[in-house]
């Protein structure tokens, strides 16, 4: 389908971007463009106005410091996986990159356009929620801290103000003893996952803590399963845990049906994830 009538506008500084929105109240952002042009396409949104973000600077870096990792929002997929520090300095956020879509998509993709996108099924928000990350957003009121828990708040829904655009995404720093894996199912590659799980817990004298386990794909909103990462937590992650833990997890989730699987079929789907992942992860 061709796309719906838009006045387009590419502003040089934030501040032009943020007044942008601020006076058209249907205008949309635009960075990659990964989401928003298929959208647009099947008429699902009919802005007024497009604000491409491209030529805005300062936005595409990424810094790994004590603080741990920042991502500026226009920082791409391809640029993460080319960044060899972050085998390091995230191992997690460096392999789940991996599976979104194909090359050509990562190689337009962005951190900011796929947090403001709060797709259920896509890595990245998985990855935020999952490691308690927090997202800077501006607008006209100036700039806040979100924590990622409180940034997603439904299907495609997030926390932002109509005139406020994210600038960054901070993760915390990765302690060397930490044990992680990320697996996830779709029915191609590069598909969007049926279900998938990020994980990882922190070991000291061979006892697992500080467990984090998230869903994506399962379920009608991104979820952490804390009743899941209770089970491991104070234990060894043995055979037995293991299988505990995952049960656990398929027990917790909110599992969701729809055209492409029933809700028994991702229910089971997390319960194997997350033990092929907790296998993975206690093999490091």
């Amino acid at each position: 389908m061709k796309l719906p009538a838009f006045n387009y506008a590419a502003p040089q500084t934030l501040n032009e971007a943020i007044e942008l929105l601020a006076a058209h109240a249907d205008a949309l952002p635009i960075a990659g463009g990964q989401s928003l042009i298929p959208i647009l396409a099947f008429r699902l949104a009919a802005p007024s106005l497009l604000v491409d973000l491209r030529r805005i600077p300062g936005l595409d870096a990424i810094t790994i410091s004590a603080q741990g990792v920042c991502l500026g929002a226009k920082v791409r997929w391809c640029d993460i996986e080319n960044d060899k520090r972050l085998a390091a300095a995230h191992p997690l956020l460096a392999d789940a990159v991996t599976y979104i879509a194909h090359y050509p998509i990562r190689s337009r993709g962005t951190v900011g356009g796929s947090l403001a996108h709060a797709d259920t099924a896509a890595e990245l928000p998985g990855i935020a929620l999952t490691c308690d990350a927090e997202i800077t957003a501006v607008g006209r009121a100036g700039s806040r801290s979100i924590a990622a828990k409180d940034f997603f708040v439904g299907p495609m829904m997030n926390a932002l103000a109509h005139d406020e655009l994210v600038t960054e995404l901070r993760l915390p720093p990765w302690p060397p003893q930490r044990r992680w894996a990320f697996e996830e199912f779709a029915r191609q590659q590069g598909a969007f996952a049926l279900a998938g799980i990020a994980l990882y817990y922190d070991l000291a004298d061979g006892v697992a803590g500080n467990t984090h386990i998230g869903v994506i794909g399962a379920s009608a909103e991104l979820q952490r399963i804390n009743e899941a990462e209770a089970v491991l937590n104070g234990r060894k992650a043995d055979a037995a845990a293991i299988l505990e833990t995952a049960k656990a997890a398929a027990h917790a989730i909110d599992a969701a049906g729809d055209i492409d699987a029933p809700a028994a079929y991702r229910r089971a789907l997390v319960e194997t994830l997350t033990e092929r992942a907790l296998k993975r992860a206690a093999a490091r």
